[in-house]
């Protein structure tokens, strides 16, 4: 039988006049691997350091079992800034003792790419005090992860995280034996980690067994039977849930909740996108041309980025962009922004991008815009537009939007610069949308959102007729509003993923395998080279045709999907379009399948 580690005992806890936490019982047990979700501000960190004793309760009590062991990752680290990244992380073990032990071998490359700590000025000899929030992060998530302990208490360890990054962090945590406790807004991770969720909500914290996905589905059961019918059908939640049992096959490696109770919730709920109709809608708002790029070299300093690119954005393309850190995600996206913004007149270092006539760009880069923090949240917005416009007839005003986005009647009066980083981060975004764009740039949507503003974000998102750019570390926000997935690989190309971001590791995997050998035994020489070069030349170039074939593939089957939905009634024109249809599926398949054997040989 699992023995309680931590026991929370009818603990309260109040700020001002909000209690945050209002008579909570719960208990962490060896072995529980428990996420935390709630909307920002509703208590989950306040939980969390109640449990590790970081902070006193009000009232109640909280107990650990005798002699546990705790690590906790806060989210303000206590690193000494004059150490050295080695005094932190290794302490004083030999050079021989820690490079022999698998599992400090592990964590290093696992969170800075290699054992010399490659991006760091002088390695592990780094020190402390000038490097960025995020690097001083991940030096203090190693340092915990590298002791053993019996229970882990983390608040957002994926910051500051890559895909890659975020990927080794939940096979590690599922490998370890200490029991964890994590709050995180990152949903794939939560249904690769958990195996319980605690949803904290207006005091109360609600349990759920399973990961993300069997919490929503939980969660939608209780909503579902609290609710009225018409208020059931808008629910969100069940809108995600949908697209969790409709969507990519098995969010969770074993599902675990009742599939067939899922599906009869889901019954009345349609997908979330109308693709035809959001392509013909957008088709119409933008033409034919949004952004294309031709042999275009992007450069940051004397560095080289990108080179020899020719890609296409078109409208209505809804686009995922990855890659590691550094390879150019977002100076690819200036680039394009900034030909928008001069009409085409300043171009990158070199090729040209062109931009459509009818383009109005809205670009939510990482930095929040400052705001006169005097104004309040409303008047802000209505700054931009009273009304919006969200197409197929949806229209919206300023302060319905404001509610969408988490900002009810009372807080659209607070001043903006009574905000919290999350809060700036959700109003930035409603302006951007206010000013109803036709493409959207978003890199790095999901910093400081909470998952119900995120599951909103996607709501507004699946209605929204345009063309857009995501840069995300958030796998799931990356794969839920998202058609396609590009990535740039660090080797100076943009490569498009059929199979997405499960393709972009095992690339990546491949990649780090290959410089693994080459630096093993010495690079061929002489001819073989020479060929083997020439053959990698032939192949990224028929990567790129293939490329272009498949961008036109795809506008063909969006247009013959308008033209079955406008011929409905006419069954002998369906059926001649539903063949071409067809043929363009098998068009479409071997251009995959040789696209995939392509990228071996490139």
């Amino acid at each position: 039988m699992a023995v309680n580690l931590v026991n929370v005992e009818n603990v309260s806890k109040v700020y001002g006049t909000r209690a945050l936490l209002d008579g909570v019982s719960l208990g962490v047990s060896e072995g529980d691997r428990i996420g935390v979700v709630g909307r920002n501000g509703d208590g989950k960190t306040t939980l969390i350091r109640m449990l590790a004793k970081l902070e006193e309760a009000d009232t109640g009590r909280v107990t650990h079992s005798g002699g546990l062991t705790l690590g906790v990752l806060t989210q303000h680290d206590s690193l000494d800034p004059a150490a050295t990244v080695r005094h932190e992380v290794i302490g004083d073990m030999a050079d021989h003792e820690w490079a022999g032990n698998a599992k400090v071998r592990d964590v290093l490359t696992g969170l800075f790419g290699g054992l010399d700590l490659p991006g760091f000025p002088k390695g592990l000899d780094t020190v402390i005090g000038p490097l960025s929030g995020g690097e001083r992060r991940r030096i203090a998530l190693a340092k915990l992860l590298i002791e053993d302990q019996d229970l882990i208490v983390l608040d957002e360890p994926t910051n500051h995280l890559d895909v890659e990054g975020i990927a080794w962090l939940a096979e590690h945590l599922r490998g370890r034996r200490s029991a964890l406790v994590c709050v995180t807004h990152d949903r794939w991770f939560l249904d690769q980690v958990c195996t319980r969720m605690w949803d904290v909500q207006r005091g109360d914290v609600y349990e759920y067994e399973g990961g993300y996905s069997d919490y929503v589905f939980a969660r939608a059961e209780r909503e579902r039977i609290a609710a009225t019918e018409e208020a059931k059908r808008q629910n969100l939640i069940r809108k995600e849930l949908a697209w969790l049992r409709r969507g990519a096959p098995a969010r969770t490696s074993k599902p675990r909740f009742r599939v067939e109770a899922a599906n009869e919730l889901i019954a009345d709920v349609p997908p979330p996108r109308d693709s035809s109709e959001l392509m013909k809608f957008a088709s119409s708002r933008l033409g034919k041309t949004v952004f294309d790029l031709e042999n275009v070299t992007v450069q940051a300093g004397p560095k080289v980025l990108l080179e020899h690119v020719t890609w296409q954005l078109g409208p209505g393309d809804r686009i995922g962009l990855v890659g590691v850190n550094g390879a150019g995600k977002t100076s690819l996206l200036r680039a394009m922004a900034q030909a928008a913004r001069t009409g085409g007149e300043a171009q990158p270092a070199g090729g040209r991008v062109a931009v459509g006539k009818t383009v109005k760009l809205a670009y939510l880069s990482q930095e929040v815009a400052e705001l006169d923090p005097a104004l309040r949240v409303l008047e802000a917005v209505q700054q931009v537009r009273e009304r919006v416009d969200l197409g197929k007839g949806r229209e919206m005003t300023a302060g319905q939007l404001c509610e969408t986005f988490g900002f009810n009647k009372e807080k659209q009066w607070t001043p903006v610069g009574d905000l919290s980083g999350g809060e700036r981060r959700r109003l930035q975004l409603l302006r951007l949308l206010m000013d109803e764009p036709n493409v959207l740039f978003l890199d790095e949507p999901t910093n400081d959102l909470d998952i119900e503003t995120l599951t909103q974000l996607e709501d507004v998102l699946d209605g929204w007729p345009g063309s857009m750019i995501v840069i995300s570390h958030d796998r799931f926000f990356v794969e839920r509003t998202t058609d396609r997935v590009f990535a740039l690989l660090g080797d100076g190309t943009l490569r498009m993923l059929p199979r997405g971001i499960d393709e972009y590791l095992e690339r990546r995997r491949r990649m780090e395998e290959a410089v693994a050998a080459q630096t093993a035994a010495a690079a061929p020489k002489g001819a073989a080279t020479e060929k083997s070069a020439a053959d990698q030349r032939a192949a990224k170039k028929e990567l790129q045709k293939i490329e272009r074939q498949l961008d036109k593939v795809s506008e063909k089957e969006s247009k013959l999907h308008a033209r079955i939905a406008e011929n409905a009634t006419d069954f002998a024109k369906v059926a001649e379009l539903d063949a071409q249809l067809r043929d363009l599926a098998g068009e479409r398949e071997e251009l995959e399948l040789r696209w995939l054997e392509l990228a071996e040989d490139a």
